[in-house]
């Protein structure tokens, strides 16, 4: 009988921690939908694509994780940072600056291919030398160098959408955040 009360009282603890969950997630979803609305409107009046892919996984880092050590702001500048520029020198190291993008394409060329998995692994291996993870930042090297975000107004783009996510979400952290509607630190 012992096991099966433990059991019961386990189950109502989780009950009783959904109202906390339920309060937490609509947090979440009103501050990264204005969040990122608000970056995808001013993307809009300066005729920049803003609101990059690279942006929602900050956003939620940021957001739902603010103690963990991937959302660091300083992880997190360092990492996308750290990305822009290994993806800009893998672009001019495989002849790329001006290729077309793989969405334009349809496909990856072999440089292509040869950039985005260098990109990637420098900027990873660089992160965790330089003790600033943020998985996002992946992404960021990934988009440079599949040409989506390539050097001009795409690149501009994503450069004052991360600016926006990395200036304005801690500040909503700071704004909205109670023990009660905080995420854990476990992502």
């Amino acid at each position: 009988m012992n096991a099966q009360h433990e059991r019961a009282g386990r189950g109502n603890a989780a009950l009783n921690g959904a109202p906390a969950r339920l309060l937490g997630g609509l947090r979440l979803f009103a501050l990264t939908a204005l969040l990122l609305a608000g970056v995808g409107a001013v993307g809009d009046l300066i005729g920049w694509t803003a609101l990059t892919t690279t942006l929602g996984p900050t956003a939620y880092l940021l957001l739902a994780h603010p103690e963990s050590v991937n959302a660091r702001l300083r992880s997190a500048v360092t990492g996308h940072t750290v990305a822009i520029g290994v993806g800009l020198a893998c672009l001019a190291a495989f002849g790329l600056w001006s290729h077309p993008s793989v969405a334009e394409q349809h496909h990856d060329t072999a440089p292509q291919v040869g950039a985005q998995a260098l990109a990637v692994g420098v900027t990873l291996f660089l992160l965790h030398v330089l003790d600033s993870h943020h998985a996002p930042a992946a992404a960021t090297a990934l988009l440079i160098t599949s040409g989506i975000t390539r050097p001009g107004p795409p690149l501009y783009g994503l450069l004052v959408g991360l600016a926006l996510v990395l200036g304005i979400a801690p500040l909503l952290t700071a704004a909205t955040s109670s023990p009660s509607c905080g995420g854990d630190d476990a992502g």
